[in-house]
């Protein structure tokens, strides 16, 4: 077959969630023997330039980059109060990037065309016109849900109630337009189970994040030197709001308990209120060149998440190398999981603070978790297995290929 995929940031550099999840997917066809060809926005929130990226990469997925620029607009955030339009699928759209798949849908014939988030559903009706390819949604997430849970942890209540618009138009434009494409391929078997019930009527799947397991190793897990750590996009708001949370209403529990135990934060945009911080024990590691090294120097992942939706990446990673993970049931949604067997679940510091100290004080029960949660990925999250799914739901949508 051969493949389009429209993404809303380039998949390489695959350093945060989305880019991994979207590599993923590109290199497990690229494997099964289909052709790839890559159409991506460059944006100032995730810029990378097309020099940086290896000529092996452009040669076999032939990615195009197009600049669109996401800034934030006053203005015309305050205008959208009154349209009922989604502010946040409004920013994808952009006359280059329409110019750009015009061009590309003229040249070539495609099978079939994903579509990476609903923020790239704009350019469907494009897609319609210029080709007779079949098109596939891939959720990453259910995407108004999350600003739902933004906007109800938050307390000023101005901001609520713009967070309250924002969440309502981007689930009215996110529930409208899942039934125009040929097939829905979810992230996680919940968020498909909720396009169902919320009316989606094509075909859908759920098609999970997957890895190439050989890329992380099974290394033992040292017990005598445990840290502390968590690794994920700062620019991302339920990253920020989560640990926030975590240092100011566990950690100082933590460190009474455990004076000696160091917590240590790594990820992309950092910021300032977190770098000029001074919390006892917390080192912020910024962003790192390797993160899967990153990952193996330490020992017990905590992901504090109270928003968001689809599937948490860095969980999956953090799994496959063995880790503990130490999630609110929110972060480890969309993951088949058993508490107390492959994750420690926690939703309240006093939770939290029990998980910590069991891992401090059983060092045989800190082990097991770690390595029964590898055995869920091997079984479970392989990328050929998962890939292998997908292109049977190519297979069931376009019946003709």
């Amino acid at each position: 077959m051969n493949i389009l995929i429209l993404c809303n940031k380039s998949p390489y550099p695959a350093k945060e969630g989305g880019p991994i999840a979207m590599n993923m997917i590109v290199e497990g066809l690229i494997n099964s023997g289909h052709r790839v060809r890559i159409l991506a926005m460059n944006t100032n929130k995730y810029s990378i330039k097309l020099t940086d990226i290896p000529s092996e990469y452009k040669e076999k997925t032939r990615i195009e980059l197009v600049y669109v620029d996401l800034s934030f607009r006053p203005v015309n955030a305050f205008l959208n109060l009154f349209t009922g339009r989604s502010y946040h699928v409004e920013r994808f759209i952009s006359d280059a990037y329409a110019d750009k798949l015009t061009k590309i849908l003229k040249e070539e014939e495609f099978d079939i065309i994903q579509f990476e988030m609903t923020f790239m559903s704009p350019y469907l009706d494009l897609v319609r016109r210029n080709s007779k390819a079949k098109t596939v949604l891939r959720a990453h997430n259910i995407e108004h849900l999350i600003w739902e849970r933004i906007m109800e942890t938050t307390t000023n209540p101005l901001k609520k109630v713009y967070l309250r618009h924002l969440a309502r138009t981007l689930k009215e434009h996110e529930l409208s337009v899942m039934n125009d494409f040929d097939g829905v391929a979810a992230i996680t078997k919940n968020d498909a189970d909720f396009f169902i019930q919320a009316g989606c009527r094509v075909p859908i799947t759920d098609i999970p994040f997957g890895i190439n397991l050989s890329r992380f190793h099974d290394l033992p897990q040292d017990t005598k030197n445990i840290t502390l750590f968590s690794i994920g996009s700062m620019n991302w708001i339920p990253n920020q709001e989560g640990i926030r949370w975590f240092l100011d209403k566990v950690w100082p529990d933590v460190t009474k308990q455990h004076p000696f135990l160091k917590y240590i934060i790594a990820g992309r945009e950092m910021p300032s209120w977190l770098t000029e911080s001074h919390y006892p024990n917390v080192k912020i590691a910024g962003e790192v060149e390797d993160a899967l090294k990153f990952i193996h120097e330490h020992s017990i992942m905590i992901v504090p998440l109270f928003s968001g939706s689809g599937i948490r990446i860095k969980i999956i990673e953090g799994m496959a190398c063995g880790k503990t993970i130490i999630s609110t049931t929110v972060g480890a949604e969309g993951i088949h999981y058993r508490n107390l067997e492959n994750i420690l679940i926690a939703d309240k510091p006093v939770d939290f603070m029990k998980m910590i100290s069991a891992c401090m004080n059983d060092k045989e029960f800190f082990s097991r978790i770690g390595k029964n949660a590898r055995e869920l990925i091997k079984k479970e999250y392989d990328r050929d297995l998962i890939i292998q799914k997908l292109l049977g739901f190519y297979q069931k949508i376009g019946s003709r290929l």
